[in-house]
């Protein structure tokens, strides 16, 4: 453990699980809490948004910091996801100087092999991001499972922009009896409406801009399921995106909440939902939203 000092605030920071989970035994009480938080870094107002409920809601808040390498499909954006540590570091100390860091090494992690553990989600990992990003949740279920295993949570937290992300780690959860209860958090915002995610920093100020019509359309989307099929709304949607030659749409998806199977036809016992990603000069950007 080194602690960090930041504008004379002294906060806990772990680069090792050893010495982190003896101090957590150390604060453990009786029928005291821990929130989680798993992180990747490169932290916006939503990341934080997250530690402020756990915060409200836990005796103690973990947070860890860690590029895994086992969910990314694609090298190049391995590489160039932003590490930014220190930044992260300051973010946090400034929310609160009590919430404990965890910024592991991947030998920490993965102990000289780094691979996925395979994971059966029961299809959900089949679906959208699935098709398109090859082995992605084994390396979600791995790290979240490792994680959870280090830190001992009551509740983690993740932010509901990973929807498909959630299901998964719900489901991982379920399947492997452990004792972690899993809060999906709203997505935090920017002005324009564009979903806050550490890729949106690669993008240009008038990429950023015109990236409101992601969210803009998915508003609409919503608004035209009311009275259109799920075929209509996809359509609709697929030629916005055409006349948009700025963007590269590389799925609208209109899905089950619960199974994440495609809508074909309505049906009033489940529950919709939009899924969207979309590229804006090869930076890949996800949103979501309820069609209740």
């Amino acid at each position: 453990m080194f602690a960090l000092n930041f504008n004379k605030i002294t906060m806990p920071i772990f680069y090792g699980k050893a010495a982190l989970i003896e101090f957590l035994n150390s604060v453990k009480t009786l029928n005291s809490t821990i929130g989680f938080v798993p992180t990747m870094g490169a932290l916006h107002q939503g990341h934080l948004s997250l530690m402020q409920q756990s915060l409200a809601e836990n005796n103690n808040t973990v947070v860890s910091i860690f590029v895994n390498p086992t969910q990314f499909n694609n090298a190049e954006d391995l590489e160039k996801y932003p590490r930014t540590l220190d930044k992260d570091t300051q973010k946090i100390a400034d929310l609160n100087s009590d919430i404990i860091i965890y910024a592991p090494s991947i030998e920490d992690i993965y102990e000289g092999k780094i691979a996925s553990q395979d994971f059966d989600f029961d299809g959900l990992e089949n679906q959208m991001e699935g098709k398109f990003r090859p082995g992605h949740f084994n390396g979600v279920g791995t790290i979240v499972k490792k994680l959870f295993e280090i830190v001992s949570p009551t509740n983690a937290y993740f932010g509901q922009k990973d929807f498909q992300q959630l299901q998964i780690v719900k489901k991982m959860v379920l399947k492997n009896n452990l004792a972690v209860n899993i809060i999906g958090c709203e997505i935090f915002r920017e002005a324009n409406g564009l979903a806050m995610s550490s890729r949106n920093e690669r993008l240009s100020a008038p990429e950023r801009e015109k990236a409101a019509i992601i969210y803009q359309t998915l508003l609409e989307a919503k608004e035209k399921f009311k009275t259109q099929s799920c075929a209509e709304v996809k359509n609709w949607v697929n030629q916005v995106f055409k006349s948009n030659p700025i963007f590269d749409l590389e799925y609208f998806e209109i899905a089950d909440e619960e199974t994440l199977i495609s809508c074909n036809e309505k049906s009033k016992d489940k529950n919709y939902r939009a899924f969207i990603a979309v590229f804006v000069n090869n930076i890949r950007l996800i949103d979501t939203i309820s069609l209740k």
